[in-house]
């Protein structure tokens, strides 16, 4: 195992899609370099692309942004998987994919390299199935955008190495980022509690009320940005696949499906429930909200809060209320779903936590 108290400096990431790219794009930001792999020059081009727009916002000095824009190094070879203190996986949600990938990677990564995933929905321990030693599999579940959530779900899966925690969350805080470990299961925890209250939302745009007035409903609670317009930015099929993850019998919102099937998947295609033509959703007048809307939105949240603190996902109530905070921008003020429910009598907190 690499040494805690020696930072990375070589951060290894296959996959040049959105979050694998913007996964490099971040680490190069914070000083490591970075080996950026896919299958050809011309999957990594828009990974390259977005990482220029990300320095120049930031760093706004155009020798540093070109600095940073350097440190990312196109590998199509994967010849940075043998140098890297840091392996992350960002390919597509796929199992076969994904274990004939690290049965590879688990070959030319060093032994004190760490071999992490970003999967937001596949059991680690099905993918560690194909490694010689599953115990060397972590998740490090980045969200989208990579750039403004902070938030990073450390996954240990049943045969992860119990220090490999400590370890990511030291390489989760070096590039400025905010550890939260979780065990393995559906969802991890901020999907798990995310994806009720985003097919509620659908399902009342199913029922005609107006994507709008229902981001109204949520925005009036405290919440910084409505289900429906959160939606469209998570991606309307990442949307439905951690939704089927999840509840496999449940009928999938029919405007959510309709939309999938037509090619429009939200931000990232221009189109969803709202269009994103102008880089915004353009939305029209919200009008006015049904009364109890709110609550039937929030519910679906607060019932899965509860059942992953049951479940013990994480550790503890307030890593909940973190998760929920930072993960899903649960509105702030109220401390989060178990605080909230706690200050209405709905929760009583275990036995020497808060």
């Amino acid at each position: 195992m690499r040494d805690l108290h020696r930072p990375a400096q070589h951060v290894h990431v296959v996959g040049a899609g959105t979050m694998g790219g913007d996964i490099a794009a971040w680490c190069a930001l914070r000083g490591l370099t970075v080996t950026l792999q896919d299958q050809n020059a011309e999957r990594l081009a828009p990974a390259f692309a977005r990482a220029a727009g990300l320095f120049a916002e930031r760093l706004k000095d155009p020798l540093r942004a070109r600095d940073a824009l350097d440190r990312i190094i196109p590998d199509v070879a994967g010849d940075g998987v043998g140098r890297a203190d840091v392996i992350i996986e960002a390919i597509f949600e796929n199992l076969e994919a994904k274990q004939q990938l690290f049965k590879h990677l688990e070959t030319k990564a060093r032994p004190d390299a760490l071999l992490a995933t970003n999967t937001s929905s596949i059991p680690l321990e099905k993918i560690g199935a194909a490694l010689a030693d599953p115990s060397r599999l972590v998740g490090l579940h980045f969200f989208n955008p990579v750039p403004r959530m902070m938030l990073v779900e450390i996954v240990s899966g049943a045969d992860t190495l119990a220090s490999l925690v400590p370890q990511a969350a030291a390489f989760t805080r070096q590039i400025d980022k905010l550890p939260l470990p979780v065990k393995s299961a559906p969802g991890f925890l901020v999907n798990r509690i995310l994806a009720p209250y985003l097919m509620e939302a659908m399902r009342c745009v199913d029922e005609g009320i107006a994507p709008e007035t229902v981001d109204e409903a949520a925005l009036a609670f405290g919440m910084p940005v409505g289900p429906i317009e959160l939606a469209d930015t998570v991606g309307l099929d990442i949307c439905l696949a951690v939704g089927k993850m999840l509840d496999p019998d449940a009928n999938s919102p029919k405007r959510l499906t309709e939309l999938i099937a037509a090619g429009n998947l939200g931000r990232k295609t221009k189109r969803g429930f709202y269009d994103w033509s102008s880089g915004k959703a353009a939305k029209g007048p919200a009008g006015s909200v049904p009364d109890g809307l709110t609550d039937r939105l929030i519910r679906p949240l607060l019932d899965e809060a509860q059942a992953a603190m049951a479940e013990h996902i994480v550790a503890d109530a307030d890593l909940v209320d973190a998760g929920a905070i930072f993960g899903t921008g649960f509105a702030p003020f109220t401390g989060g779903p178990l605080h909230y429910l706690a200050s209405r009598g709905e929760f009583v907190p275990p036995s020497g936590q808060r």
